[in-house]
């Protein structure tokens, strides 16, 4: 596999961390970062919109501290990936399948690399509703753990009547590929203060994503694009009317959550026969990244998870 860049002097993983160049079956370049890690197994790591493989560097740290091996990935249109569109910060995608794409991908190179069995998942905000679609569609994983699933996207209670029609009325119009109304122009990082931000309430994790966003602007990405909403919309109400598969699984959300819609992760969830979830009081969307008793639970209880499941 050819080498891919990889900056370990901003993501603060583990010495051994490298990254690799993979290709989706539609030729999107797509790039993945390995840990090798001890005796438990491989965790696949599915992030969340606008992230990019590095910032996964302390949690790559946690998880080979527990014994784990770790493959993380850019999905398409965002970090070292292909951009979707001629301007790269506007975060886009044709159709959410083709994030199943990536995912089918991210196995193959998980065998390439010899990542051991059994595997894992975790998934972060996005890479939640990526990967409740790929538990669908039977990815050979052991056990899930999720952090801020997307499941629904939390709207404003005045916007919740036009919202979806508003999106699918400019895609039609043929405004799919502009910069959804009310989102930003630049990467949330660059100009948000640590005050009352929605990712974390721990100054020096968001010190952390800042400096990365600082370091590497070409891995960052702004507000979406209208398609990009109205996929998500529609990917998201689709999976809302599934039944939860048959995996064992675990899902924290924060208190403060005002990214996803906590009210449909708890429906869900409550709904998961195999599944538990903990609210953290305090806590804001970004789980793993959120004070250390807080990732430490998260982590411990993925861990725990993991191994009951790992036959």
């Amino acid at each position: 596999m050819e080498k891919a860049p990889f900056f370990n002097d901003v993501a603060e993983g583990p010495a051994n961390g490298a990254a690799f160049w993979i290709k989706a079956c539609d030729g999107v370049r797509l790039r993945v970062a390995y840990w090798p890690g001890g005796d438990k197994g491989t965790i696949l790591l599915y992030p969340g919109r606008t992230e990019f493989i590095e910032k996964y560097g302390r949690t790559a740290m946690e998880l080979t501290g527990l014994g784990y091996h770790v493959l993380a990935i850019d999905w398409r249109g965002q970090g070292l990936a292909d951009r979707m569109l001629d301007d790269p910060q506007l975060g886009h995608v044709g159709k959410f399948s083709d994030y199943q794409l990536d995912v089918a991908a991210m196995m193959s190179a998980a065998d390439d690399l010899k990542c051991p069995r059994p595997r894992f998942l975790m998934a972060h905000s996005m890479g939640g509703c990526i990967a409740l679609r790929a538990l669908h569609e039977g990815l050979p994983v052991k056990a899930v753990a999720f952090s801020a699933p997307m499941w629904g996207m939390s709207v404003a209670p005045a916007l919740r009547p036009i919202a979806r029609p508003l999106v699918h009325t400019m895609a039609k119009l043929g405004r799919g590929t502009a910069r959804a109304p009310g989102t930003d122009a630049e990467t949330y990082l660059k100009n948000a203060p640590f005050e009352d931000n929605l990712l974390t309430s721990d100054a020096d994790m968001y010190a952390y994503m800042k400096r990365q966003s600082d370091a590497h602007p070409e891995m960052t990405l702004s507000g979406p694009t209208i398609n990009w909403v109205q996929q998500s919309f529609a990917e998201t109400a689709a999976l809302q009317g599934m039944s939860p598969p048959n995996y064992p699984a675990i899902a924290f959300i924060g208190s403060n959550e005002r990214i996803v819609d906590s009210n449909i992760t708890l429906d869900l969830m409550t709904r998961w026969k195999r599944g538990d979830i903990e609210t953290v009081p305090g806590a804001e969307h970004e789980i793993i990244m959120e004070k250390p008793k807080t990732r430490a639970a998260f982590f411990a209880a993925a861990d725990a998870l993991f191994f009951n499941n790992s036959r």
